[in-house]
C-alpha cells in the first residue's frame, strides 16, 4: 500500500493495558509514513540527483544544451560589439559630414574673387584695369595655309 510503512504491533502505542498472550505475536499493522519535504533539497545539495541513470543516459543532450547556450551568450557579445560598432562609425561619420561642411564653406570664400583680390595684394600684386584682348598670331595661320 502507498504511503504506508509496515509496523510491529509492540511498537504501536498501546490502546488497553491488558495483553493477551497471543497478542504477543509480532503482527504487522500498516502505518501513515511521513512526507519528507528537506529529501529533494538534500538530494539536490549533496548531488545525488547527477548520479542516476536518467541523468546519466542524457548527458548528450545535457552538453547540446550547454553548447546551444554558449553560443547564444556569444551572438548576444556580438551582436552588442556590432551596435557599438555601428553607433561608433555614425557619430564619425556625423563629424566627417560637419567637418566637409566647413571645409566646403571656407573654399567657396577663398575662392570669391573680392577675396583673391585682397590676398593678391598682400602678395605685391595689382588687379588689372585694362580688360583682356584676343592675340592673334599670324604664324599659326601662315603654317596651315603652306601645308595645303
Amino acid at each position: 500500500m502507498p504511503g504506508y510503512a509496515l509496523q510491529k504491533k509492540s511498537e504501536m502505542k498501546e490502546t488497553t493495558a491488558t495483553v493477551f498472550p497471543d497478542e504477543l505475536q509480532e503482527e504487522v499493522h500498516p502505518e501513515k509514513k511521513k512526507k519528507r519535504i528537506t529529501k529533494p533539497i538534500q538530494s539536490l545539495l549533496e548531488g545525488d540527483f547527477l548520479s542516476r541513470e536518467g541523468v546519466v543516459n542524457n548527458l548528450p543532450f545535457l552538453a547540446f544544451l550547454a553548447i546551444i547556450a554558449i553560443i547564444y551568450i556569444a551572438n548576444t557579445y556580438y551582436a552588442e560589439k556590432t551596435f557599438k560598432d555601428i553607433e561608433a562609425t555614425k557619430v564619425e561619420l556625423k563629424e566627417l559630414r560637419y567637418q566637409y561642411i566647413t571645409t566646403k564653406s571656407n573654399l567657396m570664400y577663398l575662392s570669391k574673387q573680392s577675396e583673391i583680390s585682397r590676398r593678391a595684394k598682400l602678395l605685391g600684386l595689382n588687379e588689372t584695369t585694362v580688360p583682356p584682348y584676343k592675340i592673334f598670331h599670324a604664324g599659326l595661320a601662315q603654317s596651315s595655309a603652306k601645308g595645303k
